[in-house]
């Protein structure tokens, strides 16, 4: 499974459901939305300022993150950054790959 961060910033109303229900209650829906598509929530952080929460998840791929980001951007309680999240081995892995690239211009 890939790892995915959800940066999200809460509307106004999104923060006064979080003020009614609680941060767990934030918690439990963001692992049931990862069960859902078939992953795991790994953690979830509330932070201040402009970003509300960080939450990481394991997901089975790109599909199953966008679904998750767009679900919740779609209910226009809270925008939704996604981070694929990568471990060191598989920067190793990619720094090994050859690329045939030319820059603009060129």
């Amino acid at each position: 499974m890939a790892k995915y961060l959800f940066i999200s910033s809460f509307t106004s109303e999104g923060i006064k459901g979080v003020t009614e229900k609680g941060g767990t209650a934030r918690v439990e829906a963001a692992r049931d939305a990862a069960k859902s598509v078939g992953g795991s929530l790994e953690s979830y952080y509330f932070g201040f300022g402009s970003e509300d929460a960080y939450v990481v998840c394991d997901l089975p791929d790109h599909a199953a993150a966008a679904a998750i980001a767009m679900t919740a951007s779609g209910s226009g309680m809270v925008g939704v950054r996604t981070v694929v999240l990568l471990t060191a081995e598989e920067v190793d892995a990619v720094a090994k790959r050859q690329v045939q690239y030319r820059p603009p211009g060129s």
